[in-house]
């Protein structure tokens, strides 16, 4: 990892330049989309500026969400890694070491796993206790997972527990709710892919009606009245796209 890294809050997300534009552009399509749809106006594009920032905080919390999935299913692997490495007579700062470079060769050499083992190995260069280093990474990943090992870890090195019997545990635990939750994800796609459908129809429909029966949404455009009533429906839009998106949302 280079000296410049920073390491990560895994409860906010950094766009990356490709990512930030990417996001920009997507905004902006959206907010020209909804000032066309529902108020005929480019002008109305100013005034939907909030809009365009509630869409990059959602797209950063889902990229946010991915990120924290993605770095649960690595420490998993890390897990068992460092399983066997004890369980073949490392101590576990050794068998840290050891799973670094199973890491690297799974995963990469950039990847989120690594990325934090190999801040864990300078921290233990540095003669910080491992407890704390894991501890930390805990908070700053906001995974139950990987908050609940280091908890679980530190008991056991105080008291003197088996650590290769509750490295295996866990590992089985965290692969339990992967598996448990890909099946989840499996049985709802069809309903997120009807999500999808929903958020496009009301669009869909004014599209239709307006170019089969040109001039039937005059009255809604460019006076007070209409701005007023498709202002309210693009607020009850707004919040039943939310509710839809929170209700497919499932977590284990």
């Amino acid at each position: 990892m280079s000296k410049s890294y920073r390491l990560p809050d895994y409860a906010e997300y950094r766009f990356s330049l490709k990512e930030g534009a990417i996001a920009v552009w997507e905004g902006m399509f959206l907010v020209a989309v909804i000032g066309y749809f529902f108020y005929r106006s480019w002008l109305a594009c100013i005034f939907l500026f909030p809009v365009f920032v509630l869409f990059l905080r959602e797209k950063k919390k889902d990229l946010a969400k991915k990120q924290r999935q993605e770095l649960g299913l690595q420490f998993k692997d890390l897990v068992l890694a460092l399983s066997a490495n004890v369980k073949a007579g490392y101590s576990i700062e050794n068998a840290m070491r050891e799973a670094c470079k199973d890491m690297e060769l799974l995963y990469g050499t950039e990847s989120l796993v690594c990325l934090e083992v190999r801040h864990i190995l300078r921290g233990l260069d540095n003669h910080v206790i491992l407890e704390k280093l894991l501890y930390d990474l805990g908070v700053r990943s906001r995974v139950p997972d990987i908050m609940q090992f280091a908890d679980v870890f530190l008991i056991a090195k105080r008291s003197g527990g088996n650590l290769t019997e509750i490295l295996e545990k866990t590992a089985g635990v965290i692969e339990q709710k992967i598996e448990t939750d890909k099946e989840i994800q499996l049985m709802i796609g069809a309903r997120k892919m009807e999500q999808k459908i929903m958020n496009m129809v009301p669009f869909l429909i004014i599209f239709y009606i307006g170019t089969t029966s040109r001039g039937f949404f005059d009255v809604l455009y460019h006076n007070l009245i209409g701005a007023a009533v498709m202002t309210v429906c693009l607020l009850f839009y707004g919040a039943a796209y939310l509710l839809s998106k929170r209700i497919v949302e499932i977590a284990v």
